[in-house]
């Protein structure tokens, strides 16, 4: 069964298509990293996954049900971009979604309630590696310690799937490392599907089940923005050997 399936989406935006006719269903527990050319919409299809974005046509069904067109705790994101607040602790950042399920009238936590808030974030922070910095601000973090923040903020609301926007774009390629594992390392233990948009090939085939390359089916040089893009290959990782012919042509786009 499905658990997120894309049916003749298009995505336009007046006479610009970005997404044209795309086609899609993902199981449940599934790693896709989705590869392609800038401005081949797989950012843009990322964000009609959150909600961000509606499909000019088509339907996206989400866990048996028609998907809600806003961002919900359902559906977790971590952007390439650190999207943790400046003025907060690490330890702060993470309890901040558990206040957000309090009362409106009240605002925060209190008591015991507060207490348990706590712990589940001092968890979470154990579980990405920043149990020792929990009460630094993000300024006196490094870039790779910020986007295991950025995780940790996310995973503490239990999203069923998590969508990656080239979350590791600007970091050094050891810190880069680092994270590869620690992200593979958190897939493994809480079961999550996950959907993560990347401009490096290797990582893609190094971190996901499946490959999705986002490209143009047809081109008119006189039109370019006649036509989107869809998924021209998607490739099966860690369960089938990658052919040399494949890997060679989707290189070479």
């Amino acid at each position: 069964m499905s658990f997120i399936l894309a049916r003749r989406i298009w995505k336009e935006y007046n006479d610009i298509v970005v997404i044209e006719n795309l086609n899609l269903s993902i199981k449940e527990g599934e790693f896709c990293t989705i590869v392609g050319a800038s401005g081949c919409g797989k950012s843009t299809f990322l964000r009609m996954i959150l909600g961000q974005e509606t499909p000019t046509r088509g339907t996206i069904i989400f866990d048996g049900n028609p998907l809600r067109d806003e961002p919900c705790e359902d559906r977790g994101v971590v952007f390439q971009k650190y999207s943790v607040f400046p003025h907060l602790t690490a330890l702060e950042n993470v309890m901040l979604g558990l206040e957000f399920e309090s009362p409106p009238f009240m605002g925060r936590l209190w008591g015991t309630q507060r207490k348990q808030a706590r712990e589940k974030a001092m968890n979470m922070l154990n579980s990405v590696g920043l149990a020792g910095a929990y009460n630094k601000y993000p300024s006196m973090l490094s870039g790779g310690m910020q986007q295991r923040l950025a995780l940790a903020q996310t995973l503490i609301k239990k999203p069923k799937v998590l969508l990656l926007d080239e979350p590791f774009g600007a970091l050094d390629p050891g810190i880069r490392k680092d994270m590869h594992e620690l992200v593979l390392q958190l897939w493994k233990e809480i079961g999550l599907t996950i959907l993560m948009v990347t401009h490096d090939l290797k990582e893609g085939f190094f971190l996901g089940t499946r490959l999705l390359v986002f490209d143009k089916i047809r081109v008119d040089e006189q039109e370019p923005n006649a036509f989107g893009a869809a998924i021209t290959y998607d490739v099966p990782l860690k369960e089938a050997p990658i052919t040399n012919d494949i890997l060679t042509s989707i290189q070479e786009n």
